[in-house]
């Protein structure tokens, strides 16, 4: 059902002219970050890079266009993924990465408490 609303609101913007907008759900990308993130980046930290933690001055400092767009990069990085990161194309759906890039920002904007 969420699918197919996705859809129609795709399909409205795109007749209306409008760029779509979906709301990402956080607490799924919670799930979806802990099934398949936390091995590497438990509480926001780094396992294979401690410097590339998911701390919100770090991701400031390491995420293209962050600054511009805070979810957007996060979802750029774990879709296409960098150095020792896989990309996560093709093993989470685009919703997913979206809602784990939610999940990501809202956790960093509080300092992974």
């Amino acid at each position: 059902m969420r699918r197919l609303f996705s859809l129609l609101a795709l399909c409205l913007a795109l007749v209306l002219g409008a760029a779509p907008s979906f709301a990402a759900d956080a607490a799924h990308g919670g799930q979806i970050f802990s099934a398949n993130c936390a091995a590497c980046h438990m509480g926001g930290g780094n396992v294979v890079n401690a410097e590339r933690t998911l701390k919100q001055d770090a991701l400031e400092a390491y995420l293209a266009d962050y600054s511009s767009g805070h979810e957007a990069a996060i979802a750029a990085q774990v879709t296409k993924g960098k150095n020792a990161m896989p990309a996560f194309l093709g093993k989470l759906t685009e919703t997913d990465i979206a809602d784990v890039a939610a999940y990501v920002e809202e956790m960093s904007s509080k300092g992974w408490a």
